[in-house]
């Protein structure tokens, strides 16, 4: 077991900044274990050592945080696929294998509560069901030794409130990042990206942000102006797709044939290693602490992202070094012949 490392709160108050790895759903679809659609982390419980493998990769490529993969894995997700049943299964599992590899690797761990998307500001009962939801992933995150909660692509700031309220009661004081998905049109409840993090801010978040729906292109934009406006530390996890203006979430990308890119053509729009870095570049000019990648990530990203921020992660052993290409490398025997 590694030496115990520092904890996320005592980080991001010397100054230092926080690298967490997500897109744990995209990436197992892409691999053909988790089905586009009810997006349910079957992966967890039907095959752990890929869970555990994926685990390994993002913290070899640079990541701080091994973030449980609870995401969608709650009551809602896993009764679309006839599972629910074993729904303490698949968030024990979850928890236990992202707490097996933060102490192998000197990492922290965080515990992941999402969206519910039975959440309807109309009907108080699924309050009620939501507050369950959270409720009970958040006592498991911590029965299971999580260091810290995320909670995360919220689309309404009182859903976004209501699952911190629950790590607030139910977390045994573990802190809480919280982040909103952003819709092409905005918030669905109307408030703004400035109003709901300083919103969240007063409610007791250690740390605001956006993760996932865009991309760096369209999610920097909502950032800028916001991030000095709140005194906790910013997170900004995007995705890892080319959004821009007039598609300004990966939702909403059309592909080459004028349909729908969402899911099974995202690949067309994925990113570069080098807008990767711009991202994180900017993130570094901005002040953010704590920063990421969320659907469309795999490790070459992060380590490009870890990279960015002046780290040195195992996987930069083997980082690209284009001067020992047989072409573009500094040693052509035959002159400037090219491919």
């Amino acid at each position: 077991m590694a030496t115990k490392p520092k904890g996320l709160l005592d980080r991001l108050k010397a100054g230092e900044t926080v690298i967490c790895a997500e897109g744990y759903l995209f990436e197992f679809e892409r691999r053909g274990y988790l089905k586009a659609g009810p997006f349910a982390p079957e992966v967890v419980v039907d095959h752990p050592e890929l869970v555990r493998g994926l685990h390994r990769e993002f913290v070899h490529a640079g990541s701080d945080v091994v973030l449980a993969f609870t995401y969608y894995g709650h009551r809602e997700t896993l009764r679309a696929v006839g599972r629910e049943d074993e729904l303490e299964t698949f968030n024990r599992t979850a928890l236990k294998l992202a707490r097996e590899v933060a102490d192998e690797t000197g990492t922290l761990m965080a515990g992941n509560i999402c969206n519910t998307n039975c959440y309807n500001p109309d009907d108080p009962q699924t309050w009620d069901k939501c507050r369950q939801i959270f409720k009970e992933q958040t006592e498991w995150a911590v029965a299971e030794g999580a260091d810290f909660m995320v909670a995360e692509t919220f689309h309404n700031l009182a859903e976004a409130l209501l699952a911190l309220d629950c790590i607030k009661q139910y977390g045994n004081g573990l802190a809480a990042v919280v982040s909103f998905s952003v819709p092409r049109e905005g918030l669905w409840d109307g408030h703004t990206v400035e109003e709901a993090m300083l919103a969240l801010e007063e409610a007791g978040a250690a740390v605001v942000g956006l993760n996932c729906g865009r991309g760096p292109a369209t999610m920097l934009p909502l950032m800028e102006g916001v991030v000095e406006k709140v005194k906790v530390p910013f997170a900004a996890l995007p995705v890892v797709y080319r959004t821009n203006e007039q598609q300004p979430t990966m939702h909403s990308l059309i592909n080459h044939k004028g349909s729908k890119a969402f899911i099974v053509d995202m690949d067309e729009f994925l990113c570069g290693r080098t807008m990767v870095a711009d991202f994180g570049q900017r993130c570094k000019d901005l002040g953010v602490q704590y920063v990421g990648l969320c659907c469309g990530n795999a490790p070459h990203f992060t380590r490009t992202l870890a990279e960015t921020m002046g780290r040195t992660p195992p996987a930069s052993k083997y980082s690209p070094d284009m001067t020992k290409h047989f072409t573009y490398g500094t040693d052509r025997w035959y002159g400037n012949k090219s491919l």
